[in-house]
């Protein structure tokens, strides 16, 4: 497929899912250019053509800049794809120009445990949405089939991406659900560490199964308590991607949660495990306003070191009987 020149898609952050979403924009027709911070990595992607730290054996193909100049990766184009770890969009945000729209891709809260895409608009960006869904970078990059979804409070926007990004080899769907599309994708990564802590303490398959249909219900109540459709709790953004994070070998949690229960550095390789802060904000949040988040409060209290796996999986076994589905 040729390269139309119409579109230009800036990836802002040249981890693994930010190579691998300028992959796919090339692939979808379009030119994409990939923004990394320090510049000497930004030379070493160039001249390899490779991403060997974070996606390595996937070729840049030549409809990819890389670029250390931010002003550079979003001069003349509409909206840029924001890749980096939650705890970095904030500084990021901040050097971007405000009529830029933002097209937020990680899967974590704000600094306050808030959501990004409110942070975004805080800061004064009016154009926001939120890209989520079962895409682990490894075979995105490599073309193999996937689907996704991109939410945003602005039709247009959402629209826009999904021409940027939509190809035989990855399906693009819009949304206007916002909070469940950018909250599934959150809340998975919790229940994910939760996985690999029973594979860690070889739990087997019937734990596994509880786990992922329980955790899918604790998902539920939480994003409809923030205003999310149900439905989308049940589509690629939240039950697509628990089932893909909670059970692949390419999961980052997953196997955050495996290293905890066997006694070893879950962020190994300093990689980032989002689901590990993302616990603790959200075990707090619960606190405060009285809601029932029996995994996430495990999984939180087992990755500060409060409780041992076993006790972790204890609170969960022996909470009192009662109805599958409540009301």
């Amino acid at each position: 497929m040729g390269v139309r020149v119409g579109l230009k898609v800036p990836v802002l952050g040249a981890g693994g899912w930010g190579t691998a979403l300028a992959v796919a924009a090339t692939r979808a027709g379009h030119p994409a250019t990939l923004w990394a911070r320090r510049p000497d990595f930004a030379a070493r992607l160039s001249e390899e053509r490779e991403n060997r730290e974070y996606l390595p054996g996937v070729v840049l193909p030549d409809g990819v800049e890389v670029t250390p100049d931010l002003g550079r990766a979003v001069d003349g184009s509409d909206f840029a794809l924001v890749v980096v770890p939650s705890v970095g969009v904030p500084d990021l945000l901040a050097e971007l120009p405000r009529d830029l729209g933002v097209v937020l891709c990680a899967k974590g809260l704000a600094p306050d445990g808030g959501r990004l895409t409110d942070l975004a608009r805080a800061l004064g960006f009016t154009r926001v949405a939120v890209l989520s869904g079962p895409n682990h970078a490894e075979e995105v990059g490599r073309g193999l089939p996937a689907a996704t979804v991109v939410a945003s409070a602005d039709p247009a926007l959402a629209e826009t991406v999904q021409t940027a990004l939509v190809s035989p080899a990855l399906r693009v769907y819009t949304s206007r659900d916002e909070v469940g599309v950018e909250l599934g994708g959150v809340l998975k990564n919790v229940m994910a560490l939760a996985a690999g802590l029973g594979d860690g303490l070889r739990l087997g398959d019937n734990a596994k199964a509880a786990l992922i249909t329980r955790g899918l219900r604790e998902m539920s109540r939480y994003l409809v308590s923030q205003g999310a459709h149900e439905d989308t709790v049940y589509g690629l953004s939240g039950l697509g991607d628990l089932v893909a994070t909670a059970t692949s070998r390419h999961s980052r949690n997953r196997a955050a949660g495996e290293a905890i229960a066997r006694g070893e550095n879950p962020a190994q390789g300093g990689k980032v495990v989002e689901g590990l802060r993302t616990a603790g904000l959200l075990e707090v949040w619960a606190t405060a306003h009285g809601h029932d988040l029996p995994i996430v409060r495990a999984v939180a209290r087992v990755a500060n070191g409060e409780w041992t796996p076993d006790v972790g999986i204890a609170s969960l076994m022996g909470r009192n009987a009662k109805p599958e589905l409540e009301g």
